[in-house]
């Protein structure tokens, strides 16, 4: 069973990220977006079901799935790709992708440094 990765994470920094949406193809007007967002995350872990909800000034977006179980993620809300994530367990260091686009770019993923914390007072 992998650690309980439960918890809130604000957003720190980010390396390579305009470099990997290229290579994905992302459009020039959503990237410049994307690169602007300091997005948190809020994990809800259970077992081995997972909600990771992605809380950011442009737009919210909800995963939830099974470790170890192979799903399709739909990002045509965020950049219109549909994504097959490949089963494994999540890695806190960000160095495993839960999704993969098809074609792989060519080019290492971002590295995205998320620091724990207190969930915000709303």
């Amino acid at each position: 069973m992998p650690p309980n990765l439960t918890g809130y994470y604000r957003f720190v920094s980010q390396k390579n990220m305009e470099d990997y949406l290229q290579a994905l193809n992302i459009s020039m007007p959503l990237r410049k977006i994307a690169l602007l967002l300091k997005p948190d995350k809020e994990i809800d872990h259970q077992g081995n079901h997972m909600i990771v909800k992605t809380l950011s000034t442009f737009r919210n977006y909800v995963l939830e799935f099974e470790v170890g179980v192979e799903f399709e993620e739909d990002l045509s809300i965020m950049d219109g790709r549909k994504c097959q994530a490949p089963p494994g367990q999540p890695e806190v260091s960000g160095r495993q992708n839960l999704c993969s686009s098809s074609p792989t770019p060519q080019i290492s993923p971002p590295v995205i440094l998320l620091h724990p914390c207190s969930a915000p007072v709303v």
